[in-house]
């Protein structure tokens, strides 16, 4: 995925000919636009993030790159985020109390195989990180995570202190892999890499070639198709906190572009050269809070944002105020400013919102529970409420009560079902329904 020097200026500047390579045919004609790319009427994909999202001096970039390829704007835009983020490294952040948040973040792009655009996507961004650190796409960027030992030792500290250069960008273009790897049995991937999110000290005792990282700032671009995540993230990475240290993001190609495209350099140019000055000035040690404006919309959306969804989507979505706060310090840094403003902040909170939302159409309404899951399947499938004879035969009675009691709370917790009684002849009859919501 990662190209030549001359691959990624490609991208930016159209080939060259000389008057003896000219053809001497004349000039093809202009081609009409190609049509938008068709939708089902009953389109099951997240509708596009808010205009806010695409706010500031990155929200420009992605104006200007996103028309000359068929990736997803929001594909460009989020991975832009994440590449600056880590461009930036570890001097600039923003305090809760005594936790520290970066500029570092992980993100998995999920979209269809091929037709996703999802490499096209990072082509794009991978350019406009070069024009503005070059040695850092070059030395910086690495893919293949297997082990917490193999990611510690790219970041390890020296023989006097932390790494000369402790940023690093993993890529992964097949994130199915790093999550095959990490469910493991002994392998120290995952939570080295909760760690790596955190900021914390990176360190993995081994008897041989133990290494340590104190001061890494890692941040993870992966890309993976809807099937392939669903079926390799396990029940134990949502309960440890693993998977919801990534933003979710769903993309897929939204236009058709035969001949590819080049985007507007004239407009492209004065947009890098303010991106690299913020980023110049963005990398000074230091703590960026919020604004006034900022800070009531922060007190205002905080408790809706903090409110835990149930079940699988709640295990996935598990860390919305970090990203958020995470998110609006990178825009702030970017826009070149010394406090995270309301615009910001309505940035970060836009993106997260696309992310909850692609979280929920990637992973459906499943809560996480196979018992629950299947209960709530024939619940809706069955014609009029359900006894528990009913719900153990749905498992050839292999269940216990105990399994099938957990299952049915985990589902009322959910507000997913009710518990009814049937009376009449003999013994009263407990029975399970779909809730019912008045008003």
């Amino acid at each position: 995925m990662r190209g030549s020097s001359q691959q990624r200026l490609a991208l930016f500047e159209p080939e060259r000919t000389t008057e003896a390579d000219a053809p001497a045919s004349t000039p093809l004609p202009k081609r009409a636009a190609l049509p938008a790319i068709a939708r089902p009427e009953n389109d099951p994909w997240p509708a596009p993030p808010a205009g806010a999202a695409f706010a500031g001096l990155v929200g420009e970039i992605v104006g200007v790159l996103a028309p000359a390829t068929e990736a997803d704007p929001i594909a460009i835009l989020v991975q832009l985020l994440v590449g600056l983020g880590s461009v930036l490294g570890r001097h600039p952040h923003y305090r809760v109390g005594a936790a520290r948040h970066g500029t570092n973040e992980f993100v998995i792009l999920v979209g269809p195989s091929g037709s996703g655009r999802k490499g096209s996507s990072w082509d794009a961004v991978e350019a406009v990180v070069t024009e503005v650190d070059a040695a850092f796409v070059t030395e910086r960027i690495v893919a293949g995570l297997s082990s917490g030992e193999g990611l510690i030792w790219h970041v390890r500290d020296q023989a006097h202190g932390p790494a000369q250069d402790p940023r690093l960008l993993v890529l992964e273009p097949e994130l199915a892999s790093v999550l095959k790897a990490s469910s493991r049995e002994a392998n120290t991937l995952s939570p080295v890499l909760r760690n790596a999110w955190d900021g914390r000290v990176l360190q993995v005792i081994t008897k041989h070639d133990p290494a340590r990282a104190s001061g890494a700032h890692v941040s993870i671009i992966g890309h993976i198709t809807q099937a392939e995540l669903v079926r390799h993230v396990s029940g134990l990475e949502m309960a440890n906190g693993f998977i919801n240290r990534f933003l979710i993001i769903a993309v897929r190609r939204v236009r058709l572009l035969p001949e590819g495209g080049e985007p507007d350099r004239g407009a492209l140019d004065p947009l890098l050269a303010r991106l690299r000055d913020a980023v110049h000035h963005a990398r000074l040690p230091r703590a960026l809070g919020l604004d006034d404006q900022a800070r009531t919309l922060w007190w205002d959306t905080y408790g809706p944002l903090s409110t835990g969804r149930p079940g699988l989507l709640g295990a996935v979505t598990g860390r919305p105020e970090a990203h958020v706060v995470r998110l609006a310090l990178i825009y702030a840094l970017l826009d070149h400013a010394d406090a995270i403003g309301v615009t910001h902040l309505q940035a970060a909170l836009a993106l997260w919102d696309y992310a909850t939302r692609s979280a929920a159409f990637v992973f459906g309404d499943s809560l996480g529970d196979r018992v629950a899951d299947e209960i709530w399947r024939a619940i809706c499938e069955h014609e009029g409420p359900i006894t528990r004879s009913e719900i153990r035969d749905l498992f050839e009675r292999n269940k216990t009560k105990t399994e099938i009691d957990a299952a049915l709370h985990t589902l009322v917790a959910a507000g997913r079902i009710e518990r009814g009684v049937l009376t009449g002849r003999g013994r009263p009859t407990e029975v399970w329904s779909p809730r019912r919501y008045s008003g």
